[in-house]
C-alpha cells in the first residue's frame, strides 16, 4: 500500500504555504482520501489552493478532538468540499475553555454552532469506539491513560453547567493505517500522550510494528524526565520514523531529533510525504 500525507495547516511553513497554530493533514490511502483535522482557519483552504489540491474530492473529514485550532478551517472547507461526514467523538462538542499563566480563561472550541456546518449537507458519525473508514483505516477510539508520565494538562477545561472542570479530553483520537510495511498512526495534538495512542493503535489493529508516527504529540511543556520517558517508549516500541508537528514545542522537537538522527523529520505546512520511504 502506498499512502500519501499532505500537511495543508501548520505552525510553520515551507516555502509557499502559510503557517498558522494549528494542524490539518490530507491522508491518502486504501482508496480513501481523509481530511484529518482542518486548522485553525487560516491556511487549509489557501495552501490546498496554492498546491493544486481539490477539497471537493475528500471522502471523510475526521476530527482528532474538538479544540479551535483542529476545527477553525470547517466551515471555509465545507463551503468550498460541499457536505462531509465527519467523524469524531461526541465530547467534540463540549464547550472548552483553556487558560494558560493564570491569564483569563477562554474559549477554545469549535468556533462554530453544528447547525452552521450541518446546513451544506454535513453529517456527523460520532462514536467513543474505534471507526472502520475502510479495510486498513480506522480511528482509535477513546485512548486509555495507561503511561505514568503522560498527563492531560490542568489548565485545559470544560464547562458542565455553570462550572469550569478539568477536560479529560476523551475526545482525544488517532488515525490509524494498518499497512504491510507497519502501522502508520496521524496525530492531532496526542493529548492523552504518544506513547499511550501508540498503544492504543497496537491494541486496536492487534499489530506490534509501528513504521510512523506523524503529528502533534502536546510535548510543549513537557518535563525531561518524560521526554526522556517518552523517547525510550518510542525506541522500546520500535517506531521507525517520528515527524512531530504543531504543538510539540522547539525544546522537545529538538531533544526527539537527537534521540532519533535521521529517523526524525519536522512535519511542516506544505510537506507532502509518500509512504513507504525510499531508503537512501
Amino acid at each position: 500500500m502506498e499512502i500519501k500525507i499532505t500537511t495543508l495547516s501548520e505552525n510553520t511553513a515551507g516555502p509557499g504555504a502559510l503557517g498558522e497554530w494549528g494542524l490539518s493533514m490530507l491522508v491518502e490511502a486504501d482508496g480513501q482520501k481523509i481530511l484529518f483535522d482542518t486548522g485553525g482557519g487560516l491556511a487549509v483552504v489557501p495552501n490546498a489552493e496554492s498546491m493544486r489540491i481539490d477539497l471537493a474530492a475528500v471522502n471523510r473529514i475526521v476530527l482528532s478532538h474538538g479544540h479551535y485550532d483542529h476545527t477553525g478551517g470547517l466551515l471555509e472547507v465545507l463551503r468550498r468540499a460541499g457536505g462531509k461526514e465527519i467523524i469524531a467523538h461526541p465530547d467534540i462538542w463540549a464547550r472548552k475553555y483553556g487558560s494558560l499563566d493564570n491569564t483569563p480563561k477562554r474559549y477554545v472550541g469549535i468556533p462554530f454552532v453544528r447547525e452552521a456546518l450541518e446546513v451544506t449537507g454535513t453529517t456527523f458519525s460520532l462514536s467513543r469506539e474505534s471507526v472502520k473508514l475502510s479495510e486498513h483505516v480506522m480511528t482509535t477510539g477513546e485512548i486509555p491513560m495507561v503511561t505514568d508520565y503522560e498527563i492531560v494538562e490542568k489548565y485545559l477545561c470544560v464547562m458542565e453547567g455553570d462550572e469550569l472542570k478539568q477536560d479529560p479530553i476523551n475526545d482525544d483520537l488517532a488515525l490509524i493505517i494498518d499497512t504491510e510495511f507497519g502501522l502508520v498512526v496521524i496525530l492531532g495534538c496526542a493529548h492523552h500522550g504518544i506513547v499511550n495512542t501508540l498503544k492504543q493503535a497496537k491494541k486496536v489493529t492487534g499489530k506490534e510494528l509501528i513504521y510512523a508516527a506523524i503529528g502533534g504529540t502536546h510535548l510543549i511543556h513537557a518535563s525531561k524526565e518524560r521526554l526522556e520517558k517518552t523517547a525510550a517508549a518510542l525506541k522500546e516500541m520500535g517506531v521507525q520514523y517520528l515527524g512531530v508537528s504543531h504543538c510539540t514545542g522547539f525544546n522537545a522537537s529538538a531533544y526527539l531529533a537527537r534521540e532519533f538522527g535521521d529517523r526524525f523529520f519536522q512535519n511542516n505546512a506544505g510537506t507532502r510525504l509518500t509512504l513507504p520511504f525510499k531508503e537512501e
